[in-house]
């Protein structure tokens, strides 16, 4: 069915919680996996909260808090999200995996991954803050 929907493209999100936020996909699922996902769907990353914009009067402290930024791990169907004309060049794939929803310590401890990833790739930050 949707054949241009790959890994490493950038996503924006169009219904839930995270609405209108760009996202990673960091593994497609073309056809349904299960019972309960019988339609095609994506595993993406992407960021619950970006960094707020930094003033040179802030103290060092509220510049390090403003600085921070947490990512997020989701099963999102095909129609829920817009592919970009972006792509990126970080692998995600060997930091999350699709077995990180089944429990949320795995889930927690890949999100905390992707954001490492995310921080050391500057490029990743720059094109999900525009």
């Amino acid at each position: 069915m949707v054949k241009f929907l790959k890994p490493n493209k950038v996503v924006i999100v169009l219904q839930g919680r995270f609405a209108g936020r760009k996202a990673v996909i960091v593994k497609q699922f073309n056809e349904g996996t299960t019972r309960e996902r019988p339609y095609g769907h994506c595993l993406v990353a992407g960021m619950m909260k970006y960094p707020k914009e930094v003033i040179r009067k802030d103290s060092a402290k509220k510049t390090a808090k403003k600085s921070r930024v947490k990512a997020s791990i989701k099963v999102v169907n095909y129609s829920r999200i817009i592919p970009t004309r972006y792509t990126l060049d970080v692998d995600l794939k060997d930091v999350v995996s699709a077995g990180a929803l089944t429990s949320r310590d795995k889930k927690v401890t890949d999100a905390k991954e992707t954001k490492k990833q995310d921080k050391s790739s500057s490029d990743v930050l720059d094109l999900l803050n525009e």
